[in-house]
Formats: C-alpha cells, sequence, structure tokens
C-alpha cells in the first residue's frame, strides 16, 4: 500500500521540490520537511498529558490505566520511529537526483499519516496495530536498504568524502 500512496502522491500532486544544488540546501530543507513529521508526537503527548490527569487512579505514579499506557506507547514508539526516519531520510536527500527531492515530503507526509493510523488501530484494539506499524516501518526499511545501497555499491569511493 505504501508504494502505491508515495507513486500516486508523486504524480499527481501538483508541486516539485525548490531546486537545491549543494549538500547542506538539501539538508535544510530535509529538516523543514521533518518538523511537519512531529505533529502526531506533538498531539500524542498532549493527549497523553490530557489522559494523565483526567485519570482516576489514586497514585499518580502507580499502576496505569489502559487509556493512558495506549498514549504513553505510542509516544515513545513514535520519537523512536522519528529518530529512525530523519537519519534515514537525511541520508535519502543526499543521494536523491534533483527530479525525485519530491519524495522528501511525500515521505514525511506518509510517516505523520501512518503515525496517526497506527494511533488509531492501537487505541482500537491491540491486535490491529500491525497495519499502522507496518506503514510505519516498511517506508523506512526501504530507506535504509536503499541508502546503504547508494553508499556500498554506486558511490563507495565517496563513503567517507
Amino acid at each position: 500500500l505504501c508504494p502505491c500512496l508515495v507513486y500516486g502522491a508523486y504524480a499527481f500532486l501538483p508541486f516539485d521540490a525548490p531546486l537545491l544544488p549543494t549538500i547542506s540546501a538539501r539538508l535544510v530543507y530535509t529538516l523543514r520537511c521533518a518538523a511537519f513529521a512531529t505533529f502526531p508526537i506533538v498531539l500524542g503527548m498532549i493527549v497523553s498529558g490530557i489522559s494523565r490527569l483526567c485519570s482516576d487512579a489514586l497514585e499518580p505514579f502507580g499502576e496505569l490505566q489502559r487509556e493512558v499506557e495506549i498514549h504513553r506507547t505510542y509516544v515513545s514508539q513514535s520519537i523512536h520511529l522519528f529518530i529512525l526516519y530523519f537519519f534515514n531520510v537525511a541520508v535519502l536527500a543526499t543521494y536523491l537526483p534533483q527530479e525525485l527531492l519530491k519524495l522528501i515530503p511525500l515521505l514525511t507526509g506518509l510517516f505523520a499519516i501512518s503515525r496517526l493510523t497506527y494511533w488509531l488501530s492501537y487505541a482500537i484494539g491491540r491486535s490491529f496495530r500491525a497495519f499502522g506499524f507496518s506503514m510505519t516501518f516498511l517506508p523506512l526499511l526501504a530507506m535504509l536498504l536503499w541508502n546503504l545501497y547508494s553508499m556500498f555499491v554506486l558511490e563507495p569511493q565517496n563513503l567517507l568524502a
């Protein structure tokens, strides 16, 4: 589903990436796009704090209720996946040709949507969360494999340059 979503957005959304000739310009562009990927995490932190405040637990540091635990787990996992996503998309931006830099905001949007999908499916039931997690993890795995392929096969002479 993820390749179909990314390809459909790439083909049909009417925007192009700005001209980014240098590596530093590409990294700044990636950093700006990645700021939007933090939206689901910040939203999760807000909801987690509100659910913690509204919890009827007698001890604030005692056993957490299921509603509070869902949001806390979501935020924790999202932060870990965001770190992996950010480093992979930053490396990806350095290897992509100018024509394909449109993928950076599309992958950011896919990350944000997939984290929200995971959160919703995790709240519905734990057995449904595999879909949302796979929408986050499989594109991340594809980026990692492409980055390793680019580093070791396409440009091994520039590995440490």
